[in-house]
């Protein structure tokens, strides 16, 4: 089993930047691919993105490509989730989220089976 807390919500206006962190603990974390979703009040919990703890090839949600990062420091076990150029849609709840196997990058909430408390996330207009 894996533990996950997220950090480094909080209000940003329109068109500024912010970094969530995910720490990682537990189990060896490498043994799971990992996720960022988020969730907006009254709507269902969306994919953001994803990466490997492998392998660099990071996946993302068409709106949020080209604005957001997703990154891993395998040494701290932990994933970021650089978010520049938001936008008042991009408020919402953000989770960390852990799926298996590791070399798959899943998109549905419901494949993932550990997940952060979550970190909020308002952008202002």
């Amino acid at each position: 089993q894996v533990q996950l807390a997220e950090s480094g919500g909080g209000l940003v206006q329109a068109g500024g930047s912010l970094r969530l962190s995910c720490a990682a603990s537990g189990r060896t974390v490498s043994n799971y691919a990992m996720g960022w979703f988020r969730q907006a009040p009254g709507k269902e919990r969306e994919f953001v993105a994803g990466i490997r703890w492998s392998v660099d090839d990071p996946k993302y949600a068409d709106s949020v490509k080209g604005r957001f990062t997703i990154s891993r420091d395998r040494t701290k076990n932990t994933v970021f989730l650089q978010m520049n150029s938001v936008k008042p849609e991009d408020t919402a709840v953000y989770y960390c989220a852990a799926s298996v196997p590791a070399y798959r990058i899943r998109s549905k909430a419901d494949e993932y089976p550990y997940w952060g408390q979550g970190t909020q996330v308002t952008v202002s207009s």
